[in-house]
C-alpha cells in the first residue's frame, strides 16, 4: 500500500505519494495537514462506537487516505490508548471472552506472554484481590505499577507493594515468579520498562549514579549462597564493605567485624575460609557482612535455600534477633512457609508478576482468598497447579 506525505509549496499543502523509496529528495512529512488529524476525536469516536457495540476498524485500509479520514495506524493508535485507559480503569476484556490487557495497554498472547498463563486466558488475574491491608506503620519501600519484559516475556506486570518500616516482610510465591527480579529493581542493579520504585522516598530508577552507590550503601543484601569470595577469609569478606566505602582505619573495621561475627556465631571462624565453612556457617558470614554497614534496609534472598530444616529454623531465630537489636525494614524473600510462619509479620504473595494480597501475618494465613489459602497451607489442591 502507498505511503502518503505532505508537500509544502507556494500553493499550499497537497497530498501526495512518498516517493523518499523512490530517490526523491524532496522532503515529506509523514502525517496529516494540521486539522486534518484530531487524535482526541479519534478516541472519542472509538469509545462511542465500543459503547454502541460496534466493532472499530481501520477506515480506508485498502484505499489512499483522504484529508480528514483515519487512516491504519491512526485507528491502531487511538485504539491503543483506548485499551490502556480501559485497562487503567478496571474495564478491560477480561470476562468478555477477549484478551487480557495490561495497565500499559498491551496485550496478552499479542505484545506479551506470562509464564504459566495461557495466552487465550481473558482473566489471569481472577484470583489476584490486590487487597493490601493496614500495617499501622509507614512504608519503607514503595512500588507502584512496576512492569519488567524480557523480549515477550513479561516477569513484573503492573506490580503494587508496599512494605513496612521496622517489620520483617515476606515476600512469598512460587518459583519463577519474579522474586529475584523484584529484588534487583530495589537495589538498582535492574531497572523497570515502566512504573516506579521508591526506597526511603528516593525513586531508584531515576537517580544519578552517586546517588544510587549511596543508598545502596543503606541497604544490606543476603545472597541466596552467602556469596563470599573464596579467595578472602570470613574476616576480610565481612571487612570489604567497610575498606570499600568509608574511610575508616583498621583497628575500627576490626571491632566493627568483630562484633558482627559474634552477632552471628562465628567469631571463632573469621580467619577461616568459605570453603571451610558449612553451608549454614555461610549464610550467617554473609549475613554478617550485610549488617556491617548498619543497613536501614536489610534484603535476605531464598536465606533457607540449601539449608535443612533445622538449619533454616536457626537462621530465622538469628534474623529475629538481629531485627530486635538493629530494628529497620527486613525483607525475606522465599517460598519457604514455615520461615514465613516463624517469622513473618507482614506478608505479601506474589504470582505471576503481581501481589495476589498482602496482609499482616495473622490474617494471611486466615485469608479465604482460594490462591493464599492454598499456597499458604501447602494443598495440592487449588488454583496453582504444575504447569
Amino acid at each position: 500500500m502507498a505511503r502518503f506525505g505532505r508537500k509544502d509549496d507556494d500553493k499550499g499543502s497537497e497530498w501526495v505519494p512518498d516517493q523518499k523509496d523512490k530517490g526523491s529528495e524532496e522532503p515529506f512529512v509523514g502525517y496529516p495537514a494540521e486539522g486534518e488529524y484530531d487524535a482526541e476525536r479519534v478516541e472519542e469516536e472509538i469509545y462511542d462506537q465500543r459503547d454502541q457495540g460496534v466493532e472499530v476498524v481501520a477506515e480506508g485500509a485498502d484505499e489512499e487516505p483522504r484529508p480528514g479520514s483515519l487512516t491504519e495506524q491512526a485507528a491502531r493508535d487511538a485504539e491503543a490508548r483506548a485499551d490502556a485507559a480501559a485497562a487503567q480503569s478496571g474495564q478491560t476484556q477480561a470476562g468478555n471472552g477477549g484478551p487480557h490487557i495490561a495497565g500499559d495497554g498491551a496485550t496478552l498472547g499479542r505484545d506479551f506472554i506470562i509464564p504459566g498463563v495461557d495466552s487465550e486466558d481473558s482473566d489471569p488475574y481472577r484470583w489476584h484481590t490486590g487487597q493490601k491491608r493496614d500495617h499501622g506503620g509507614t512504608d519503607a519501600i514503595e512500588i507502584i505499577d512496576l512492569v519488567k519484559q524480557f523480549g515477550r516475556t513479561r516477569i513484573l506486570n503492573g506490580l503494587n507493594l508496599g512494605l513496612p518500616d521496622n517489620q520483617i516482610s515476606m515476600v512469598l510465591g512460587p518459583s519463577g515468579t519474579g522474586k529475584s527480579v523484584l529484588i534487583k529493581h530495589l537495589i538498582g542493579l535492574m531497572f523497570p520498562d515502566s512504573g516506579e520504585v521508591i526506597v526511603r522516598g528516593e525513586p531508584v530508577p531515576r537517580l544519578t549514579m552517586p546517588k544510587l552507590l549511596a543508598l545502596r550503601q543503606r541497604i544490606g543484601v543476603l545472597f541466596q549462597d552467602g556469596a563470599l569470595f573464596g579467595s578472602m577469609s570470613v574476616f576480610d569478606n565481612v571487612a570489604f564493605p567497610l575498606r570499600q566505602h568509608t574511610d575508616r582505619k583498621e583497628g575500627e573495621i576490626a571491632e566493627i567485624v568483630t562484633e558482627r561475627l559474634t552477632d552471628v556465631g562465628l567469631a571463632d571462624a573469621m580467619d577461616d575460609a568459605p570453603s571451610q565453612l558449612s553451608g549454614g556457617m555461610r549464610k550467617r558470614a554473609g549475613f554478617a557482612r550485610a549488617l556491617v554497614m548498619e543497613p536501614d534496609i536489610v534484603i535476605f534472598d531464598e536465606p533457607d535455600s540449601g539449608l535443612d530444616p533445622v538449619r533454616t529454623a536457626l537462621l530465622c531465630d538469628l534474623i529475629q534477633e538481629m531485627h530486635q537489636i538493629h530494628r529497620g525494614a527486613y525483607i525475606v524473600v522465599t517460598h519457604n512457609i514455615a520461615s514465613a510462619r516463624q517469622i513473618g509479620e507482614y506478608i505479601a504473595l506474589l504470582w505471576r508478576g503481581r501481589i495476589v494480597e498482602a496482609g499482616d501475618a495473622e490474617r494471611m494465613f486466615s485469608s479465604e482468598n482460594p490462591f493464599v489459602k492454598q499456597f499458604l497451607s501447602g494443598a495440592a489442591e487449588g488454583p496453582l497447579t504444575m504447569d
